[in-house]
């Protein structure tokens, strides 16, 4: 099947519902966290994820044509995210400050612009630096804003570095592999890998009990928030991350990951009533501001795509 030409306006509205739906997985993961623990939660959601994509190899949009095509790019792609990226995420995240692990996490954009330069050869403009800092600007004033709850050690520290570069490491990959394989195949293999890794471990955790494991899916909640994340969070997100990072150059798509906390933000105040000031509305409008002045700019070089074999 012929994929359609990727416009640059598909591919930004294609990075805003992807960051959207991240934004909101918050809070379906607080609903999770209360029935089942996170390995529980990773299995069922990249397992269900995993099922949804192939069933959707028997439509028009299972877009996967692997035949001759190398699969130990997408093996990598696959450790790396969401693997790697969510054990140094929940690690970090554990044994941090909130503060601390916020800013580390809102470094992805400014990193992976900065190390697209010698790898992809997209050179970002001084302006296009200028939006992409202000925009974490706002992500670490809000992060400043919250309770600074956990402390902080060293394997805090090791899991966010983790966290940061395997995400960094993702987006180049994902965006130099884009020329080769279609945003369905990647999105394909990294839910397959996913859902393999993290139920073999799940397994392990329950000592391979089945009743235990599919205890968490008989309550009600925690099915519904189970769905969201599959559904919404993995397979839908990851094939518009993917499908942004075959129209974006990368400085423009990972701006985006900043609107994750604007949703986040919005979303704790409108659904779990949780307070919001006006610094707190500032720091979203520098987030926004940030975004949308990254999207007007102009690349400084054209967009190079690299193909690993």
């Amino acid at each position: 099947m012929n994929t359609p030409p990727i416009t640059t306006r598909k591919a930004v509205a294609a990075a805003i519902v992807a960051n959207s739906f991240w934004g909101l997985s918050f809070m379906a993961a607080r609903v999770a966290m209360n029935s089942a623990q996170i390995i529980l939660i990773l299995s069922h959601r990249f397992l269900l994820a995993f099922f949804v994509m192939s069933l959707l190899l028997l439509t028009p949009l299972g877009d996967c044509q692997l035949r001759g095509k190398p699969l130990l790019p997408l093996l990598l792609l696959g450790i790396l995210e969401p693997v790697v990226y969510f054990f140094g995420e929940q690690y970090g995240i554990l044994h941090s400050s909130t503060v601390f692990s916020g800013v580390m996490i809102a470094l992805i954009p400014i990193v992976s612009t900065l190390a697209a330069i010698p790898i992809l050869g997209e050179k970002p403009t001084l302006r296009q630096l200028f939006f992409s800092m202000l925009s974490v600007g706002g992500v670490i004033g809000i992060g400043l804003l919250t309770k600074n709850s956990g402390s902080l050690d060293w394997i805090g520290v090791v899991g966010l570095l983790i966290a940061v570069f395997s995400a960094v490491a993702y987006t180049l990959l994902s965006r130099s592999l884009s020329a080769r394989y279609t945003p369905f195949e990647r999105t394909y293999f990294m839910l397959g890998f996913g859902a393999i890794v993290f139920t073999v471990m799940a397994a392990w955790s329950v000592n391979g009990d089945i009743r235990a494991y599919i205890r968490p899916l008989e309550d009600r909640s925690y099915l519904l928030a189970i769905l969201f994340l599959s559904i919404c969070c993995s397979v839908i997100a990851f094939f518009l991350s993917g499908y942004s990072l075959t129209g974006l150059p990368v400085a423009k798509a990972t701006v985006f990951a900043n609107l994750t906390t604007v949703v986040s933000v919005f979303a704790g105040t409108v659904f779990l009533h949780e307070p919001f000031s006006l610094v707190g509305l500032l720091c979203c409008v520098l987030i926004l501001v940030g975004i949308y002045g990254m999207q007007q700019s102009t690349h400084s070089s054209k967009i190079q795509k690299t193909e690993l074999t």
